[in-house]
């Protein structure tokens, strides 16, 4: 069994609905992890934008999660990580939290990484990508991947 992440809102390469958008309701897609491997003791949700770096000069990081339960099967639309002991980090808008698609120029590609780790991070709310990483660094079981489109408005 390895590790997999399905969304009910989008299959993987279709388009994000746009009620996703950081410019419209602005809330996570609900998502459904299945295949968390044995010793699992967290699990790192990242949402990011790799066509950005074309216009911003980096990859986009749009929601950084981390120390997510391994027992979580679904991860609904609109989730509050806090209540769950799961922590946020700051993503690329400025913000802790969920910051949906909002493309400037074209249709991007927005991916959605899910990795399983064999421990919990020692990081404080508002660590960066590059910080999450370094401490994931070593610690990755297994690791898989959702993408989507989204279009400007």
């Amino acid at each position: 069994m390895s590790l997999r992440l399905t969304s009910s809102a989008f299959d993987d390469g279709e388009p994000i609905p746009e009620r996703y958008g950081y410019e419209r309701e602005n809330v996570n897609p609900p998502l459904t992890v299945g295949g968390v491997p044995d010793g699992t003791k967290s699990l790192v949700l990242v949402v990011d934008d790799p066509d950005a770096e074309a216009v911003a000069g980096k990859v986009w990081d749009h929601w950084l999660v981390w120390n997510v339960d391994p027992d979580v099967s679904e991860i609904s639309e609109s989730w509050s990580p806090g209540q769950n002991g799961a922590i946020e980090g700051k993503n690329d808008y400025g913000e802790l939290g969920y910051g949906g698609p909002n493309p400037s120029d074209r249709r991007h590609r927005y991916r959605v990484l899910l990795w399983a780790l064999d421990r919990e991070l020692a990081l404080v709310a508002g660590a960066t990508r590059r910080e999450l990483g370094a401490a994931m660094d070593g610690h990755v079981l297994a690791e898989t991947s959702l993408s989507g489109t989204y279009d400007p408005s």
